[in-house]
């Protein structure tokens, strides 16, 4: 792979990937309800209709479990599609084809039928819109066997995570939220692919761990920056994938530092931070310095008003303020 490299957004990281998916292999195609709409998608499908037609990019009508079982059809059938959700809130509707049909179809054929297709889910939080609108229900997703599930953060991320899902032979759920859609980050233009199941330290630090994912690794970024003003380096990892888990590059941090903090944007009980600290507390119980803390969204539906969003959605000085009850700070 070259290096070089462009400074590009997210969504347009999403957006050159998928033009140049669907133009390098026949078998790739896009469904999904509103992938032509910016009301749905932002920019992140800009000309792919017009580049290659309504046969490979498909508007659906808002059904959300036929068109699952289309594409996981079309994937049986030895196609690659990229199924879109624009809200991960009703991925509910087609759950039936996620958890009993696709995720279980390689193992209850003896391993003799692949389903190589991409759920493409989106969080879309924020701006009022309550309840019915802003739910990260990424942890649900992680539990059903048989699915993969990669939360890419950085632009060069999710081009590299959705190369790697459309070309995994089962299925995969690539979930992106719109807070990131503006990040920039650097880029190459060809395509090339990351692995799944592989995070990274984006921060390295002593003194204890962030473990976040998606839009929450840039609040602990931030959050750490505002940790290290008061004399505390704080190590930050970004999953990217949570399922498979990157349990190596975990355990090394937890074992390292001693005090483990995980931040994740969806609700607190049964979430990815409680798998994860049960994980910890299993594997390196005798490496910690206290309990692993989890910074969440609260065990409540997301309000409409724009003042309590403010404290409804996690960030930095959430997390900041955790880790220095964590070390027994103020």
């Amino acid at each position: 792979m070259s290096e070089e490299t462009r400074l590009i957004t997210y969504a347009q990281a999403i957006n050159e990937t998928l033009h140049q998916l669907l133009e390098k292999d026949e078998d790739v195609f896009l469904i999904g309800q509103g992938v032509i709409s910016p009301w749905y998608v932002g920019t992140t499908t800009e000309g792919l209709l017009d580049r290659f037609g309504g046969e490979r990019v498909i508007d659906t009508p808002v059904s959300e479990n036929a068109v699952t079982g289309v594409a996981a059809g079309a994937a049986i059938a030895g196609m690659r599609p990229i199924v879109e959700h624009p809200r991960l809130d009703f991925m509910y509707l087609a759950l039936d084809q996620i958890a009993n049909q696709a995720a279980n179809w390689y193992f209850m054929f003896g391993y003799r039928v692949n389903v190589p297709m991409t759920i493409w889910g989106i969080i879309n939080r924020g701006g009022e819109q309550a309840a019915q609108h802003s739910q990260a229900i990424q942890a649900l997703f992680m539990h059903i066997p048989g699915l993969k599930v990669v939360t890419p953060f950085t632009p060069y991320d999710v081009k590299g995570l959705l190369v790697s899902s459309v070309y995994d032979e089962n299925p995969v759920l690539l979930i992106d939220d719109r807070w990131l859609y503006d990040l920039e980050g650097h880029v190459p233009e060809e395509l090339y692919d990351e692995p799944l199941g592989k995070g990274v330290v984006k921060r390295e630090g002593s003194d204890a761990t962030i473990i976040a994912f998606s839009y929450m690794v840039k609040e602990a970024l931030e959050a750490a920056e505002l940790l290290s003003e008061m004399g505390i380096e704080a190590e930050v990892i970004d999953l990217r994938s949570l399922k498979p888990l990157d349990e190596t590059l975990l355990f090394d941090s937890a074992r390292k530092t001693g005090r483990v903090l995980v931040a994740d944007g969806g609700w607190r009980t049964c979430g990815v931070a409680s798998e994860i600290s049960a994980l910890l507390t299993e594997s390196v119980f005798s490496y910690m310095k206290g309990p692993v803390a989890r910074v969440t969204s609260p065990d409540t539906p997301a309000p409409a008003s724009s003042v309590l969003e403010k404290d409804y959605y996690p960030g930095s000085q959430r997390i900041a303020d955790a880790m220095l009850e964590l070390l027994g700070r103020k």
